[in-house]
C-alpha cells in the first residue's frame, strides 16, 4: 500500500524534509515514475523490495523523461550506492544488495553518501 513518509538522513540532516511516496506493491513498483512529470525537490518515490538484492533493486529509466537521483538503502538502513540516473537509460543496479530504492530530485543527490544511516517516518 502506498502512503507518504519522511526520509531522514541521520548523518546529514536536511533543512527541507523529503516527503516520499512509499511504494511496496508490485503495481506501484512496476509503474514507478514512468510517464510522470518532473518531481519537486521535496518529493520522490521509495520502492520497497522484500529483501536485500542487487537484481531486485535494479531500475530502468525507460519512460522517465527527466533525470533522477537514485539512492539504494539496505535493510540495515544504510546507503549502499547512489547514482544520477539519466532519463531513458536502460538500467541501473546497485553495487551492493539493497532493499529500498529512493528516487528523488537530482539536486538532492549530494545530501546522501555511501555509508550514511537513514530513517523512515510516517507522516
Amino acid at each position: 500500500m502506498s502512503h507518504i513518509i519522511h526520509v531522514n538522513n541521520l548523518d546529514f540532516p536536511s533543512q527541507t524534509p523529503l516527503q516520499i511516496k512509499y511504494c511496496d506493491s508490485f503495481l506501484c513498483r512496476l509503474r514507478g515514475l514512468t510517464f510522470t512529470s518532473e518531481i519537486t525537490p521535496a518529493s520522490g518515490l521509495l520502492l520497497v523490495q522484500k529483501a536485500d538484492s542487487r537484481l531486485d533493486a535494479s531500475i530502468h529509466m525507460l519512460g522517465v523523461s527527466y533525470d533522477l537521483a537514485v539512492i539504494w538503502i539496505n535493510s540495515a538502513m544504510q546507503v549502499v550506492d547512489k547514482v544520477l540516473a539519466k532519463s531513458w537509460h536502460l538500467s541501473y543496479a546497485p553495487k551492493k544488495p539493497a532493499q529500498y530504492i529512493l528516487e528523488i530530485h537530482p539536486e538532492r543527490l549530494s545530501e546522501f553518501k555511501i555509508g550514511d544511516k537513514v530513517q523512515f517516518e510516517d507522516v
